[in-house]
């Protein structure tokens, strides 16, 4: 059961007035200026200097890119391996493709280069390519050493990253040629303005930040909203022949693509690649202009992902049996030789969904293991790991969300430190679920109006979540077990006469919801939900997506 956290006490009494007033003070937005820009959200806003970007380091890139094209230097758009780096490497070739530069990405692998730019991404370059200059995406801000063993080579390194940089000011930042940086977006965002900075037609562009920015889980906020908001137009109406074909290929109706799908449809068939094989083929799927090679592009993605489902679960269902095993209380810290290292991070990220705590997965290999972490709400996992960095070959990460090599002679010593370290940082309040709740909402404004009217402060994802709602005292008239596992609970709720007048019936959905289910035909409940539009064969209509439910 989560703590629920009601954000305004407001009764709603005049539907008009007063709910999409509650929910963007409840988003932060209280004057009429803000109030404009978060519902007419405008790329022209969107500057480096309001972004924190170092206007001189700037123009300085765009100046070094320029004398490259000048001089026929090969250039190299070094990139990652997953949706952001895949779509901003893109970005950065096209652009550059097309003002005449001589100039190929490439995409490290997450067996042989590992992550980030590296000594061996480098040697690979220079015994293949032997490039004057490596501009960096998604990657690079700690990468001090590989870009010192690039200056020894004779190569000058652009670094654009948005990953959080070492502690220490500018004295620990790499020594590159220039840095375009800035936490405030995703990778192919800050791509996208270096490119934007070479004026030329961006449109197709917007499309690949928007899938970036809600695969990376960037935060839907100022430029970021802006950013999806038209991006997701630019997307349903791609002409890409490789995203035209992958969506067809996962049977989403192009006009309905949405956070949700590109979150849980498209991205993870993108990252697939880079989990299980090599991304470079995610990338030529996205650049592809040839319509067969995006249609078998398409398929070997979309079957690689089918791979990486079923590896996951397995690594998943292992996972959880040496967390119970382990009797963990504070910090889940699991190495495995058979955890695949493509499928780390989702391991992690849905323990911690299970059991609520900072997780961390180790894919144990011979000399060096790779690993991924992910944690809950307040906790800064990054930061924490970097207590143990002399411990560790390398470290980088988000907040909630990082990744390390170790040695593996020393994965027993890092689980000591980080244990010991974990009772010092952790505080109770770090473990307890909350459930955050916008408003109140009485019964006779679960309704088809009110789910159109909250559909304005749309894209909704990380950051900028679905309005939740709570309703007090439904009347459950029909509730059963569905899906293939039954874990999953569907009600039908009765909303009292005397609240408008006449009566009413409406579909729930709680997912994971027949788990210890102790809900009977009859009871009264109180309910946290989000509104939903469920269609079915053309036909609409409302549901409420249940987060939590509680016996009157």
């Amino acid at each position: 059961m989560n703590n629920w956290q009601l954000e305004s006490k407001t009764q709603i009494t005049n539907f008009k007035s007063q709910l999409i007033e509650v929910l963007l003070k409840n988003r932060g937005i209280n004057t009429k200026k803000e109030t404009e820009e978060f519902l007419n959200p405008s790329l022209s806003e969107i500057t480096p200097l309001k972004l924190g970007i170092d206007i001189k380091n700037l123009q300085k890139a765009v100046k070094r890119i320029k004398k490259a094209i000048s001089k026929n230097e090969k250039i190299i758009i070094y990139g990652d391996y997953d949706v952001d780096g895949v779509c901003a490497s893109a970005i950065l070739w096209e652009t550059l493709n097309k003002l005449g530069a001589k100039v190929l990405p490439f995409i490290p692998s997450r067996f042989e280069e590992g992550y980030g730019l590296s000594k061996e991404g480098i040697d690979v370059l220079i015994e293949k390519e032997n490039p004057g200059l490596i501009i960096t995406v998604d990657n690079g801000i700690v990468a001090s050493q590989a870009v010192d063993y690039a200056n020894k080579k004779g190569i000058e390194v652009i670094i654009t990253d948005h990953h959080t940089p070492l502690t220490g000011g500018s004295k620990n930042l790499p020594k590159a040629f220039s840095i375009v940086h800035t936490t405030k977006l995703c990778g192919a965002g800050v791509a996208y303005l270096l490119a934007k900075e070479f004026k030329i037609e961006q449109n197709d562009h917007l499309e690949l930040v928007a899938l970036a920015t809600v695969a990376d889980l960037v935060p839907l906020i100022s430029a970021n909203r802006a950013f999806v908001y038209h991006g997701l137009k630019a997307l349903r109406n791609t002409k890409r022949p490789g995203l035209l074909s992958l969506i067809k290929r996962a049977r989403i109706e192009k006009l309905q693509l949405g956070v949700y799908e590109i979150g849980h449809i498209i991205a993870p068939r993108l990252n697939a690649m880079g989990r299980l094989e090599n991304a470079m083929d995610s990338l030529r799927l996205i650049c592809t202009t040839n319509p067969k090679r995006a249609e078998s592009l398409a398929k070997l993605l979309s079957d690689t992902n089918f791979t990486r489902q079923q590896i996951t679960i397995e690594a998943y269902e292992n996972a959880k049996k040496i967390v119970r095993d382990k009797n963990l209380k504070t910090l889940i810290f699991i190495a495995d030789k058979s955890f695949a290292q493509g499928i780390v991070g989702l391991v992690a990220g849905r323990l911690v969904e299970e059991f609520y705590l900072p997780s961390i997965v180790i894919s144990k290999g011979e000399k060096f293991s790779k690993a991924s972490a992910r944690s809950v709400k307040g906790f800064n996992i990054t930061e924490f790991l970097r207590t143990a960095s002399d411990l560790l070959v390398d470290v980088g990460g988000h907040p909630m969300a990082a990744g390390f090599t170790v040695e593996t002679d020393k994965i027993e010593l890092l689980e000591k430190r980080l244990l010991v370290s974990v009772e010092k940082l952790l505080d109770e309040k770090h473990l307890q679920r909350s459930l955050r709740i916008d408003i109140e909402l009485p019964q006779n404004f679960i309704s088809q109006k009110t789910y159109e009217k909250i559909q304005r402060l749309a894209p909704f994802g990380m950051g900028s979540p679905e309005p939740t709602f709570l309703t007090k005292n439904l009347l459950v008239e029909d509730l059963r077990l569905v899906g293939n596992d039954g874990k999953h609970l569907k009600l039908e709720l009765k909303i009292d006469p005397d609240s408008i007048g006449t009566k009413l019936k409406i579909e729930g959905i709680y997912f994971k919801g027949g788990e210890n289910n102790k809900i009977k035909l009859g009871d009264r409940v109180d309910i946290v939900y989000t509104l939903d539009e469920n269609e079915w064969n053309g036909d609409k209509r409302l549901q409420l997506k249940i987060k939590d439910i509680r016996k009157v």
